[in-house]
């Protein structure tokens, strides 16, 4: 049972890493045609955050993009997963919260919003996280 539960909280740390890294490669054109790109990426930013000034839109992209791509690495490293992680929850509550006023709640459930952070907040709930560097 304990290697499950180890084999569990393993993949799901992966799959968050993995879901941070990959929107962020998506904004610089990493995914090649499939990119969003930047120009589109800050626009998205704009659209989502519409309850705020439209000015702030790049600063907003910005500082999420290098949030998503900090916690994508410390969580694919392993290191400081329970702050990470809880980091990671809020992050993805408060784009679900924004998508939710700038859409309506059908957005960010369609695309697993609340779902990623819940999943993310989980992750910090445990205590023991096998093969990661905070194991050593």
């Amino acid at each position: 049972m304990k290697t499950q539960q180890d084999a569990a909280i393993f993949l799901l740390r992966i799959t968050l890493a993995f879901g941070f890294l990959s929107a962020v490669a998506s904004r610089l054109n990493l995914w090649g045609i499939r990119s969003s790109g930047w120009k589109n990426f800050v626009h998205y930013t704009a659209e989502t955050n519409s309850f705020l000034p439209q000015s702030w839109a790049s600063s907003i992209a910005v500082l999420s993009t290098v949030a998503e791509l900090s916690m994508g690495v410390l969580l694919l490293l392993g290191y400081q997963i329970k702050k990470t992680a809880f980091c990671a929850s809020v992050l993805t509550l408060l784009f679900a919260v924004a998508m939710s006023i700038s859409y309506g709640i059908k957005e960010p459930l369609d695309y697993s919003v609340f779902v990623f952070s819940a999943g993310a907040f989980l992750l910090s709930s445990f205590s023991h996280y096998e093969w990661s560097l905070d194991h050593f």
